[in-house]
């Protein structure tokens, strides 16, 4: 299935239907008086958040919907039925944006989940409703009211406790496959991964979301490479594990670009906590580690993790120990703030 992650699409809710002029007309009945019933409500569109979908690939092709008109009233009173509401599903994680893509109208975060994004017009008011004591044959009838319109944005952010970042090739797929069940493309050349990928990680008992996240390069922020397209991915996890290629000619460099770009994309992204691991330390000489750990922690006062993913061993465990401790961190203060 393709992964589609952002869509544009049309909505529009059902008309209220018409109210009814009528008059009772029925032998040896003189005076029947009005009996024209009220038009409908129009249907209201709904969105509901699915576990079962993992994509918007469903809003690729068809990019019109319509909830249903209000049937119109009727004479002997009687009223309109209401218009069926139109429910459409989206997968746990999407956020709904106006035209412009810059007012965020609801965000979906939880199966089940229902909001109301166009509502249905009034059904029109029968002529029985304007009857009175000095109106007793009134001749007047509303029109339904037109159901809301609108053109919409659908961005798909996955939800995930952990995402992997860093640039490309340097072991993120890997990273996921030895730490995971899942099962990314793996191969020496960069943008592997072109889509984000999700895996479970499991370990000493506590369980978290793992998004490998497509490399970043210096540029992103604005659209190079695959730029900021899966970017927004990263913006639900409450923490992140920076890959760095050890074997790179400049490594810091690397990390200090990758961190670049997260800011320009939102500056609340430098607030997120971050677990800094350096990755084929099989291929690197220990004087550079050394040297590496001693910088990292002098210029950046941050703990560094030095790993080689495909030889998975207790370094590597470290790190998932860290990252547990970052979710439960999380989930028992809420101390850290989600983008």
């Amino acid at each position: 299935m393709k992964f589609l992650d952002k869509a544009k699409i049309f909505l529009k809710a059902g008309d209220g239907g018409n109210g009814c002029l009528s008059f009772r007309h029925e032998k040896f009945l003189e005076y029947g008086g009005p009996d024209g019933g009220d038009g409908g409500k129009g249907g209201d569109i709904y969105f509901v958040g699915s576990s079962h979908l993992n994509t918007l690939i469903d809003y690729r092709y068809q990019q019109h919907f319509k909830a249903k008109k209000g049937e119109n009233g009727r004479g002997a009173n009687c009223y309109g039925a209401k218009g069926d509401d139109l429910i459409l599903k989206v997968p746990v994680g999407t956020e709904i944006l106006d035209e412009f893509g810059e007012i965020s109208l609801a965000d979906i975060t939880k199966e089940g989940q229902k909001v109301l994004i166009a509502r249905g017009g009034e059904g029109g008011r029968g002529n029985t409703r304007f009857k009175s004591s000095v109106n007793q044959a009134p001749r007047r009838a509303d029109k339904g009211t037109l159901g809301e319109q609108l053109w919409v944005w659908l961005q798909l952010k996955l939800i995930a406790d952990i995402a992997l970042i860093g640039m490309p090739n340097a072991g993120k797929s890997t990273f996921l496959s030895v730490t995971t069940k899942a099962k990314p493309k793996i191969a020496d050349y960069p943008f592997t991964t072109l889509i984000p990928q999700l895996g479970v990680v499991r370990n000493h008992g506590y369980e978290f979301v793992l998004a490998d996240i497509p490399g970043l390069i210096e540029g992103a922020h604005a659209g190079k490479g695959l730029g900021d397209k899966f970017l927004a991915h990263t913006e639900r996890c409450f923490g992140l594990i920076h890959l760095i290629d050890i074997s790179q000619n400049d490594p810091i460099n690397a990390y200090e670009r990758i961190r670049t770009e997260l800011e320009l994309y939102n500056p609340k992204m430098k607030e997120k906590p971050e677990i800094i691991v350096f990755n084929k330390v099989d291929i690197i000489d220990n004087n550079i580690i050394t040297n590496l750990k001693h910088i990292f922690q002098k210029k950046y006062k941050k703990k560094v993790f030095f790993i080689s993913a495909i030889n998975p061993d207790i370094r590597l465990t470290k790190v998932l120990e860290a990252a547990s401790d970052l979710k439960k961190k999380y989930y028992n203060t809420d101390s850290i703030n989600l983008v």
